[in-house]
Protein backbone atom coordinates (compact mmCIF):
# COMPACT_ATOMS: atom_id res chain seq x y z
CA UNK A 1 0.00 0.00 0.00
CA UNK A 2 1.09 3.50 -0.72
CA UNK A 3 1.89 6.06 2.42
CA UNK A 4 1.76 9.77 1.92
CA UNK A 5 5.46 9.80 1.11
CA UNK A 6 5.00 8.32 -2.20
CA UNK A 7 2.08 10.88 -2.98
CA UNK A 8 3.32 14.16 -1.09
CA UNK A 9 6.02 16.25 -0.95
CA UNK A 10 7.85 16.55 2.00
CA UNK A 11 7.06 19.56 4.20
CA UNK A 12 3.66 18.88 3.00
CA UNK A 13 2.64 16.60 5.73
CA UNK A 14 3.09 15.41 9.25
CA UNK A 15 2.56 12.62 11.97
CA UNK A 16 4.58 14.47 14.64
CA UNK A 17 2.80 14.15 17.70
CA UNK A 18 3.30 17.85 18.35
CA UNK A 19 1.13 18.95 15.26
CA UNK A 20 -1.75 16.13 15.73
CA UNK A 21 -1.88 18.06 18.99
CA UNK A 22 -2.55 21.49 17.33
CA UNK A 23 -4.76 20.01 14.80
CA UNK A 24 -6.95 17.98 17.01
CA UNK A 25 -9.52 20.48 17.84
CA UNK A 26 -11.77 23.67 17.52
CA UNK A 27 -13.39 26.21 19.04
CA UNK A 28 -15.89 23.69 19.96
CA UNK A 29 -13.42 22.29 22.93
CA UNK A 30 -13.52 19.08 21.84
CA UNK A 31 -10.62 17.01 20.47
CA UNK A 32 -9.52 14.36 18.59
CA UNK A 33 -6.02 14.14 17.49
CA UNK A 34 -5.85 12.58 14.35
CA UNK A 35 -3.44 10.17 12.06
CA UNK A 36 -1.99 13.24 10.12
CA UNK A 37 -1.91 16.64 9.28
CA UNK A 38 -1.48 17.40 5.41
CA UNK A 39 -1.06 21.21 4.11
CA UNK A 40 -1.66 21.35 0.37
CA UNK A 41 -0.44 23.45 -1.80
CA UNK A 42 -2.58 22.94 -5.07
CA UNK A 43 -5.99 21.48 -6.15
CA UNK A 44 -3.51 18.63 -7.11
CA UNK A 45 -2.18 17.75 -4.16
CA UNK A 46 -6.00 17.57 -2.79
CA UNK A 47 -6.81 14.84 -5.72
CA UNK A 48 -3.98 12.78 -5.09
CA UNK A 49 -5.14 12.48 -1.19
CA UNK A 50 -8.23 12.45 -1.32
CA UNK A 51 -7.70 9.19 -4.57
CA UNK A 52 -5.18 7.80 -1.78
CA UNK A 53 -7.66 7.61 1.00
CA UNK A 54 -10.56 6.83 -1.00
CA UNK A 55 -8.61 3.64 -2.47
CA UNK A 56 -7.28 2.78 1.27
CA UNK A 57 -10.68 3.50 3.29
CA UNK A 58 -9.23 6.56 5.11
CA UNK A 59 -10.88 9.27 6.83
CA UNK A 60 -10.38 12.84 5.73
CA UNK A 61 -11.26 16.05 7.75
CA UNK A 62 -11.48 19.57 5.88
CA UNK A 63 -10.01 22.39 8.16
CA UNK A 64 -10.39 26.49 7.15
CA UNK A 65 -9.18 28.06 10.83
CA UNK A 66 -10.34 26.44 13.56
CA UNK A 67 -12.76 28.79 14.58
CA UNK A 68 -16.03 26.62 14.41
CA UNK A 69 -17.98 26.20 17.43
CA UNK A 70 -19.84 23.05 16.57
CA UNK A 71 -17.05 20.89 16.11
CA UNK A 72 -17.56 20.46 12.54
CA UNK A 73 -13.49 20.65 12.07
CA UNK A 74 -12.87 17.77 14.80
CA UNK A 75 -11.06 14.88 13.69
CA UNK A 76 -12.27 11.35 14.03
CA UNK A 77 -9.26 8.19 15.32
CA UNK A 78 -6.88 7.03 12.59
CA UNK A 79 -7.91 10.16 10.23
CA UNK A 80 -6.28 12.76 7.93
CA UNK A 81 -6.62 16.37 9.19
CA UNK A 82 -6.57 18.24 5.68
CA UNK A 83 -5.54 21.86 6.54
CA UNK A 84 -5.69 24.95 4.04
CA UNK A 85 -3.38 27.30 5.60
CA UNK A 86 -1.15 27.11 2.71
CA UNK A 87 -3.55 27.39 0.04
CA UNK A 88 -4.13 31.42 0.69
CA UNK A 89 -4.19 33.22 -2.39
CA UNK A 90 -6.52 35.68 -3.82
CA UNK A 91 -6.76 34.69 -7.46
CA UNK A 92 -8.60 37.51 -8.97
CA UNK A 93 -10.13 40.66 -8.24
CA UNK A 94 -12.51 41.71 -11.20
CA UNK A 95 -13.83 44.69 -10.11
CA UNK A 96 -15.78 45.30 -13.77
CA UNK A 97 -17.76 42.21 -13.12
CA UNK A 98 -17.92 42.46 -9.30
CA UNK A 99 -16.06 38.99 -8.45
CA UNK A 100 -13.14 37.74 -6.79
CA UNK A 101 -11.45 33.71 -6.82
CA UNK A 102 -9.77 33.09 -3.94
CA UNK A 103 -8.50 30.10 -2.76
CA UNK A 104 -10.02 28.36 0.67
CA UNK A 105 -7.34 29.38 2.83
CA UNK A 106 -7.80 33.18 2.28
CA UNK A 107 -8.55 34.68 5.79
CA UNK A 108 -11.94 36.78 5.41
CA UNK A 109 -10.14 40.14 6.86
CA UNK A 110 -7.52 39.59 4.58
CA UNK A 111 -10.06 39.65 1.59
CA UNK A 112 -11.48 42.64 2.80
CA UNK A 113 -8.47 44.70 3.05
CA UNK A 114 -7.48 43.85 -0.21
CA UNK A 115 -10.74 44.67 -1.67
CA UNK A 116 -10.71 47.82 0.42
CA UNK A 117 -8.21 48.94 -1.31
CA UNK A 118 -10.13 48.90 -4.59
CA UNK A 119 -12.85 50.46 -2.77
CA UNK A 120 -15.23 47.31 -2.87
CA UNK A 121 -16.49 44.83 -0.04
CA UNK A 122 -17.37 41.39 0.44
CA UNK A 123 -20.57 41.25 3.05
CA UNK A 124 -20.36 38.42 4.85
CA UNK A 125 -18.39 39.52 8.02
CA UNK A 126 -18.37 36.82 11.07
CA UNK A 127 -16.98 38.51 14.83
CA UNK A 128 -14.08 35.73 14.00
CA UNK A 129 -12.89 37.64 10.21
CA UNK A 130 -9.41 38.29 10.88
CA UNK A 131 -8.65 34.62 11.78
CA UNK A 132 -11.67 32.59 9.94
CA UNK A 133 -11.28 31.31 6.28
CA UNK A 134 -13.09 32.01 3.51
CA UNK A 135 -13.82 28.46 2.98
CA UNK A 136 -14.46 27.82 6.68
CA UNK A 137 -17.47 30.24 5.86
CA UNK A 138 -18.60 28.36 3.02
CA UNK A 139 -18.71 25.10 4.92
CA UNK A 140 -20.75 26.34 7.41
CA UNK A 141 -23.02 29.10 5.16
CA UNK A 142 -21.12 31.86 7.63
CA UNK A 143 -23.11 35.38 8.60
CA UNK A 144 -21.71 38.18 10.79
CA UNK A 145 -23.12 41.81 11.69
CA UNK A 146 -23.88 42.81 7.83
CA UNK A 147 -26.23 39.31 7.29
CA UNK A 148 -29.25 42.12 8.29
CA UNK A 149 -28.96 44.13 4.70
CA UNK A 150 -26.85 41.98 2.70
CA UNK A 151 -27.01 38.31 3.50
CA UNK A 152 -24.45 35.36 4.11
CA UNK A 153 -22.65 33.45 2.48
CA UNK A 154 -24.74 31.41 0.55
CA UNK A 155 -25.71 34.95 -1.44
CA UNK A 156 -22.20 35.60 -2.81
CA UNK A 157 -21.26 32.15 -3.42
CA UNK A 158 -21.30 32.11 -7.11
CA UNK A 159 -19.00 29.33 -8.52
CA UNK A 160 -17.31 26.37 -7.08
CA UNK A 161 -14.19 24.20 -7.27
CA UNK A 162 -14.20 20.99 -5.68
CA UNK A 163 -12.74 17.37 -5.18
CA UNK A 164 -14.84 14.70 -4.80
CA UNK A 165 -14.71 11.93 -1.70
CA UNK A 166 -12.79 10.36 -4.71
CA UNK A 167 -10.59 12.04 -5.97
CA UNK A 168 -12.64 13.60 -9.00
CA UNK A 169 -12.62 17.28 -9.50
CA UNK A 170 -15.97 19.25 -10.13
CA UNK A 171 -16.62 22.87 -10.80
CA UNK A 172 -20.28 24.23 -10.07
CA UNK A 173 -22.20 27.18 -10.48
CA UNK A 174 -20.71 29.79 -13.20
CA UNK A 175 -19.17 33.45 -13.52
CA UNK A 176 -22.77 35.27 -14.70
CA UNK A 177 -24.83 36.96 -12.49
CA UNK A 178 -27.96 34.41 -13.91
CA UNK A 179 -27.82 30.26 -14.66
CA UNK A 180 -30.92 27.84 -14.65
CA UNK A 181 -28.67 25.00 -15.82
CA UNK A 182 -29.42 21.81 -14.05
CA UNK A 183 -29.81 21.62 -10.35
CA UNK A 184 -27.74 24.20 -8.00
CA UNK A 185 -24.96 22.47 -6.70
CA UNK A 186 -22.93 25.04 -5.23
CA UNK A 187 -25.54 26.40 -3.02
CA UNK A 188 -26.00 22.61 -1.73
CA UNK A 189 -21.64 22.54 -0.79
CA UNK A 190 -22.47 25.84 1.04
CA UNK A 191 -23.48 24.99 4.46
CA UNK A 192 -22.45 20.87 3.86
CA UNK A 193 -20.08 21.34 6.33
CA UNK A 194 -17.27 19.61 4.05
CA UNK A 195 -19.21 16.48 4.46
CA UNK A 196 -19.95 16.39 0.62
CA UNK A 197 -16.51 17.52 -1.14
CA UNK A 198 -13.19 19.34 -0.93
CA UNK A 199 -13.51 23.07 -1.67
CA UNK A 200 -10.47 23.98 -3.61
CA UNK A 201 -11.32 27.49 -5.12
CA UNK A 202 -14.22 29.92 -4.88
CA UNK A 203 -16.14 32.72 -7.13
CA UNK A 204 -17.69 35.23 -4.92
CA UNK A 205 -19.48 38.38 -5.11
CA UNK A 206 -18.25 41.61 -4.36
CA UNK A 207 -19.74 45.16 -4.00
CA UNK A 208 -19.15 49.03 -4.25
CA UNK A 209 -18.28 50.55 -0.92
CA UNK A 210 -21.03 52.54 0.41
CA UNK A 211 -20.34 56.17 0.39
CA UNK A 212 -21.13 56.24 3.62
CA UNK A 213 -21.74 55.04 7.36
CA UNK A 214 -23.80 56.45 10.64
CA UNK A 215 -23.41 54.19 13.60
CA UNK A 216 -25.96 54.80 16.35
CA UNK A 217 -25.85 53.25 19.97
CA UNK A 218 -28.88 52.95 22.26
CA UNK A 219 -29.57 51.89 25.46
CA UNK A 220 -32.22 50.25 27.12
CA UNK A 221 -33.64 49.51 30.82
CA UNK A 222 -35.53 46.19 29.55
CA UNK A 223 -34.63 43.23 27.09
CA UNK A 224 -38.10 43.49 25.64
CA UNK A 225 -38.19 47.09 24.94
CA UNK A 226 -35.04 46.65 23.16
CA UNK A 227 -36.37 43.84 21.02
CA UNK A 228 -39.76 45.36 20.23
CA UNK A 229 -37.27 48.29 18.85
CA UNK A 230 -35.65 45.86 16.41
CA UNK A 231 -38.97 44.89 15.24
CA UNK A 232 -40.45 48.37 14.77
CA UNK A 233 -37.14 49.65 13.17
CA UNK A 234 -37.56 46.75 10.24
CA UNK A 235 -41.67 47.16 9.98
CA UNK A 236 -40.91 50.97 9.68
CA UNK A 237 -39.08 49.92 6.18
CA UNK A 238 -35.60 51.01 7.15
CA UNK A 239 -33.06 48.00 6.52
CA UNK A 240 -29.83 48.87 8.40
CA UNK A 241 -26.81 47.47 7.44
CA UNK A 242 -26.25 45.97 11.10
CA UNK A 243 -28.73 45.92 14.21
CA UNK A 244 -26.46 44.02 16.97
CA UNK A 245 -27.67 43.70 19.95
CA UNK A 246 -25.79 42.61 23.86
CA UNK A 247 -27.31 42.22 26.83
CA UNK A 248 -26.14 43.52 30.86
CA UNK A 249 -23.76 40.49 31.28
CA UNK A 250 -22.28 41.10 27.93
CA UNK A 251 -21.45 44.31 28.35
CA UNK A 252 -20.18 43.85 31.87
CA UNK A 253 -18.04 40.92 30.43
CA UNK A 254 -16.84 43.27 27.48
CA UNK A 255 -16.47 45.95 29.88
CA UNK A 256 -13.66 43.94 31.82
CA UNK A 257 -12.00 42.18 28.81
CA UNK A 258 -11.90 45.84 26.97
CA UNK A 259 -12.28 48.79 28.87
CA UNK A 260 -14.28 50.36 27.11
CA UNK A 261 -16.47 51.97 29.39
CA UNK A 262 -20.07 50.40 28.19
CA UNK A 263 -23.16 51.50 30.73
CA UNK A 264 -23.24 48.34 33.30
CA UNK A 265 -26.84 49.93 34.54
CA UNK A 266 -29.07 49.16 31.71
CA UNK A 267 -30.48 45.50 30.35
CA UNK A 268 -30.06 45.97 26.78
CA UNK A 269 -28.06 48.15 23.76
CA UNK A 270 -28.24 47.78 20.25
CA UNK A 271 -25.26 48.81 17.68
CA UNK A 272 -26.78 49.99 14.68
CA UNK A 273 -25.52 51.05 11.89
CA UNK A 274 -27.02 52.71 8.65
CA UNK A 275 -24.96 52.83 4.93
CA UNK A 276 -25.57 54.06 1.34
CA UNK A 277 -25.81 57.55 0.09
CA UNK A 278 -25.22 60.51 2.69
CA UNK A 279 -28.85 62.55 2.24
CA UNK A 280 -30.94 59.04 2.58
CA UNK A 281 -28.85 57.76 5.50
CA UNK A 282 -29.30 60.60 7.71
CA UNK A 283 -33.13 60.42 7.52
CA UNK A 284 -33.05 57.17 8.16
CA UNK A 285 -30.93 57.85 11.18
CA UNK A 286 -33.31 60.23 12.18
CA UNK A 287 -36.04 57.75 12.03
CA UNK A 288 -34.01 55.00 13.80
CA UNK A 289 -33.24 57.40 16.54
CA UNK A 290 -37.45 58.58 16.90
CA UNK A 291 -37.92 54.79 17.39
CA UNK A 292 -35.30 54.19 19.92
CA UNK A 293 -36.31 57.00 22.03
CA UNK A 294 -39.98 55.80 21.52
CA UNK A 295 -38.52 52.86 23.61
CA UNK A 296 -37.01 55.12 26.23
CA UNK A 297 -33.89 53.94 24.69
CA UNK A 298 -31.09 56.48 25.20
CA UNK A 299 -28.99 57.67 22.12
CA UNK A 300 -25.51 58.47 20.93
CA UNK A 301 -24.30 58.98 17.54
CA UNK A 302 -20.47 57.69 17.09
CA UNK A 303 -18.34 61.02 16.05
CA UNK A 304 -15.92 59.70 13.79
CA UNK A 305 -14.77 56.28 12.38
CA UNK A 306 -12.05 55.96 15.67
CA UNK A 307 -15.03 55.86 17.49
CA UNK A 308 -17.33 53.83 15.56
CA UNK A 309 -14.13 51.09 14.87
CA UNK A 310 -13.95 50.94 18.69
CA UNK A 311 -17.21 50.14 19.11
CA UNK A 312 -16.59 47.05 16.41
CA UNK A 313 -13.87 45.99 18.51
CA UNK A 314 -15.60 45.73 21.21
CA UNK A 315 -18.48 43.83 19.61
CA UNK A 316 -15.93 41.59 18.24
CA UNK A 317 -14.34 41.45 21.50
CA UNK A 318 -17.72 39.38 23.38
CA UNK A 319 -16.89 35.78 22.71
CA UNK A 320 -13.87 35.89 24.27
CA UNK A 321 -15.07 38.02 26.98
CA UNK A 322 -17.72 35.67 27.75
CA UNK A 323 -15.09 32.78 27.54
CA UNK A 324 -12.41 34.58 30.08
CA UNK A 325 -15.59 34.16 32.79
CA UNK A 326 -16.73 30.94 31.63
CA UNK A 327 -14.17 29.42 29.62
CA UNK A 328 -16.75 26.11 29.30
CA UNK A 329 -20.01 28.14 29.08
CA UNK A 330 -22.19 26.65 26.72
CA UNK A 331 -22.83 29.15 23.00
CA UNK A 332 -25.66 28.04 21.04
CA UNK A 333 -26.69 30.34 17.76
CA UNK A 334 -30.40 30.30 17.70
CA UNK A 335 -32.39 32.50 15.04
CA UNK A 336 -36.59 33.30 15.06
CA UNK A 337 -38.18 35.51 13.22
CA UNK A 338 -37.95 39.32 14.01
CA UNK A 339 -40.95 39.77 15.16
CA UNK A 340 -40.37 37.06 17.49
CA UNK A 341 -36.90 38.70 19.19
CA UNK A 342 -38.64 40.33 21.58
CA UNK A 343 -40.45 36.60 23.17
CA UNK A 344 -36.96 34.96 22.85
CA UNK A 345 -35.07 37.24 24.55
CA UNK A 346 -37.59 37.13 27.76
CA UNK A 347 -38.37 33.73 27.48
CA UNK A 348 -34.87 32.91 27.40
CA UNK A 349 -34.55 35.32 30.59
CA UNK A 350 -37.50 33.22 32.24
CA UNK A 351 -35.44 30.24 31.80
CA UNK A 352 -32.25 31.20 33.38
CA UNK A 353 -34.35 32.68 36.24
CA UNK A 354 -35.84 29.69 36.51
CA UNK A 355 -32.86 27.23 36.96
CA UNK A 356 -30.74 29.78 38.50
CA UNK A 357 -28.33 29.39 35.67
CA UNK A 358 -26.92 32.59 34.28
CA UNK A 359 -27.67 32.98 30.10
CA UNK A 360 -26.14 35.78 28.32
CA UNK A 361 -27.55 37.05 24.92
CA UNK A 362 -25.72 38.87 22.36
CA UNK A 363 -26.02 38.75 18.43
CA UNK A 364 -27.61 39.55 14.88
CA UNK A 365 -30.43 40.98 16.44
CA UNK A 366 -31.64 42.44 13.22
CA UNK A 367 -31.82 39.06 11.43
CA UNK A 368 -33.47 37.56 14.42
CA UNK A 369 -29.95 35.38 15.18
CA UNK A 370 -28.89 35.16 19.07
CA UNK A 371 -25.93 33.85 20.23
CA UNK A 372 -27.51 31.90 23.71
CA UNK A 373 -24.51 31.25 26.12
CA UNK A 374 -24.89 29.75 29.35
CA UNK A 375 -22.46 30.48 31.69
CA UNK A 376 -21.67 27.15 33.43
CA UNK A 377 -18.46 25.16 34.40
CA UNK A 378 -17.69 21.93 33.25
CA UNK A 379 -15.57 20.78 35.56
CA UNK A 380 -18.66 20.78 38.10
CA UNK A 381 -20.99 17.87 36.77
CA UNK A 382 -23.84 18.45 38.47
CA UNK A 383 -24.35 21.99 37.42
CA UNK A 384 -22.79 21.75 33.77
CA UNK A 385 -25.36 18.71 33.26
CA UNK A 386 -28.43 21.25 34.61
CA UNK A 387 -26.75 23.86 32.29
CA UNK A 388 -27.33 21.05 28.89
CA UNK A 389 -31.02 20.49 30.02
CA UNK A 390 -31.38 23.91 29.07
CA UNK A 391 -29.90 23.72 25.49
CA UNK A 392 -33.41 21.65 24.93
CA UNK A 393 -35.21 24.26 26.51
CA UNK A 394 -33.82 26.95 24.71
CA UNK A 395 -34.24 24.79 21.17
CA UNK A 396 -37.93 24.17 22.07
CA UNK A 397 -38.63 27.85 22.79
CA UNK A 398 -36.73 28.61 19.43
CA UNK A 399 -38.67 26.29 17.63
CA UNK A 400 -41.98 27.14 19.35
CA UNK A 401 -41.67 30.69 18.03
CA UNK A 402 -41.40 29.56 14.46
CA UNK A 403 -37.38 29.81 14.84
CA UNK A 404 -34.01 27.33 13.70
CA UNK A 405 -31.94 25.90 16.31
CA UNK A 406 -28.57 27.22 14.17
CA UNK A 407 -28.39 30.30 12.56
CA UNK A 408 -24.76 30.19 11.10
CA UNK A 409 -22.83 27.81 13.35
CA UNK A 410 -23.98 25.02 11.71
CA UNK A 411 -24.71 21.41 13.38
CA UNK A 412 -21.39 19.83 13.53
CA UNK A 413 -20.82 17.48 16.36
CA UNK A 414 -22.30 19.42 19.06
CA UNK A 415 -25.95 19.66 17.50
CA UNK A 416 -26.01 16.72 16.13
CA UNK A 417 -28.10 15.17 18.72
CA UNK A 418 -30.93 17.84 18.83
CA UNK A 419 -31.29 17.77 14.99
CA UNK A 420 -34.51 16.00 14.89
CA UNK A 421 -36.14 18.25 17.11
CA UNK A 422 -36.35 20.72 13.80
CA UNK A 423 -35.87 18.26 11.02
CA UNK A 424 -38.93 15.67 10.06
CA UNK A 425 -37.43 12.03 9.94
CA UNK A 426 -38.16 11.76 6.28
CA UNK A 427 -36.40 15.13 5.24
CA UNK A 428 -33.26 13.83 7.69
CA UNK A 429 -33.25 10.39 5.30
CA UNK A 430 -33.27 12.70 1.94
CA UNK A 431 -30.11 14.36 3.45
CA UNK A 432 -28.01 11.12 4.53
CA UNK A 433 -29.31 9.65 0.89
CA UNK A 434 -27.45 12.85 -0.50
CA UNK A 435 -24.18 12.08 1.57
CA UNK A 436 -24.37 8.80 0.29
CA UNK A 437 -24.44 9.73 -3.14
CA UNK A 438 -21.26 11.68 -2.71
CA UNK A 439 -19.67 9.52 -0.46
CA UNK A 440 -20.66 5.99 -0.51
CA UNK A 441 -17.44 5.30 1.75
CA UNK A 442 -18.10 7.65 4.10
CA UNK A 443 -15.08 8.79 4.62
CA UNK A 444 -15.45 12.75 4.00
CA UNK A 445 -15.76 14.17 7.69
CA UNK A 446 -17.93 11.61 9.13
CA UNK A 447 -20.00 11.62 12.14
CA UNK A 448 -20.67 15.38 11.71
CA UNK A 449 -24.27 16.79 11.18
CA UNK A 450 -26.14 13.44 11.33
CA UNK A 451 -27.15 11.93 14.86
CA UNK A 452 -26.41 7.90 15.27
CA UNK A 453 -23.38 7.97 13.08
CA UNK A 454 -20.26 6.49 13.92
CA UNK A 455 -17.55 8.95 14.90
CA UNK A 456 -14.40 7.50 16.71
Amino acid sequence: MKSLKDILVDGSFSMDKEDLLCYGYDASGIDMAPAAVVWPKSTMDICKLMQFAWQNDIKVIPRGAGTGLTGGAVPVADSILLSFEKMNNIIEIDTRNLNVVVEPGVINGDLQRALGQERYFYPPDPASLNTCTIGGNVAENAGGPRALKYGVTRDYVMQIEAVLPDGKLIQTGVQTKKSVVGYDLTRLLVGSEGTLAVITKIRLKVLPMPESVITILSAFGSLEQAGKTVSRIIADGIIPATMELMDRMTLVAVNKYKNVGFPEDIEAMLLIEIDGNSRAIQADADKVANICNGFQGKVKIAEDSASRELLWEARRAVSPALYKISPTKINEDVVVPVTKVSELLTGLQGISEAHSVPIACFGHAGDGNIHVNIMTDKNDKKKYDEAEKLVRKTFKLTLDLGGSISGEHGIGLTKSKYIDMELHSVTLDIMRGIKKLFDTKNILNPGKIFPGTDVH
